[in-house]
């Protein structure tokens, strides 16, 4: 139930051209796991879109980016707790492109200050489920839904996890499971679903808040597994479970995951 990824060639991990046609959303794309998974999209040929909460200035440069290396982007700010909004970003997906054949559902939170103490709850939970929702008209049946989360969230009914990151694991779990429930009707109408599950990854946000609120607990939780992906590589990992035939447990574990109780 692993899956390492120890070298990814300047094409990313797609064939070249194999994505020729598609169009792919990434939630929460301007940064981190989500950039470099869209860039894998664009590299492989799709139409990506770029979301963002608030950081337009860095998601208009990395539409130039790929755009310069021949890749067709454009980036949309949508907060993904207010419905209008989601419905205003899929609304401009819709005359854009005519629809999604790839969405990502990669944006996350909940240890940001000043939020809201539900803030990752909105987010993490209501959010994605919304979002799912609102992204089905645009879904036609062969498309696929990919939902990005922790090791330590995935697990967290069997397996403690630091306490900074409670709250998020808690609320990461509640949105898996509540978008599981609709696996069903998703395959009903022939739209597969699955859950990329990492451990904590090297250069991301989530690290950075974790080691600042519990300084060498990173360094800890890297000893104990002996390596800890980092960004490009787990997002090699979210691109190909785009494309790849998905697990009986609708579940794509990359790396190790025995530390953790399975359920």
């Amino acid at each position: 139930m692993s899956c390492l990824v120890t070298e990814t060639s300047t094409s990313g991990p797609l064939t070249p051209n194999s994505l020729t046609g598609k169009r792919a959303l990434v939630t929460g794309s301007s940064r981190g796991i989500g950039a470099d998974t869209a860039g894998y999209f664009a590299g492989a040929g799709a139409s990506v879109v770029i979301n963002y909460r608030n950081k337009e200035a860095r998601a208009l440069k990395l539409v130039a980016s790929i755009e310069a290396e021949g890749g067709s982007a454009f980036a949309i700010g949508a907060d993904l707790t207010d419905p209008s909004s989601v419905a205003s970003m899929f609304g401009e997906v819709q005359e854009k492109l005519g629809g999604l054949d790839i969405l990502v559902m990669n944006a996350s939170g909940g240890m940001e200050s000043g939020m809201g103490e539900d803030y990752a709850m909105r987010l993490n939970r209501d959010a994605q489920v919304a979002v799912l929702k609102a992204a089905l008209p645009l879904l036609a049946p062969g498309s696929r839904i990919v939902f990005v989360t922790s090791h330590q969230a995935h697990f967290i009914k069997t397996t403690e996890t630091m306490p900074e990151y409670l709250q998020v694991a808690l609320s990461k779990r509640a949105g898996e499971d509540a978008l599981r429930e609709l696996i069903p009707s998703l395959k009903d109408a022939g739209i597969g679903f699955v859950v990329v599950s990492g451990d904590m990854i090297e250069g991301t946000i989530t690290t950075t808040l974790l080691e600042r609120a519990n300084p060498g607990a990173i360094g800890q939780r890297k000893e104990a597994a002996g390596r800890l992906y980092n960004v490009s590589e787990f997002a090699a990992e979210v691109a190909l479970a785009a494309v790849e035939p998905i697990p009986d447990t609708n579940t794509r574990y990359v790396g190790d995951v025995s530390d953790f109780v399975l359920e």
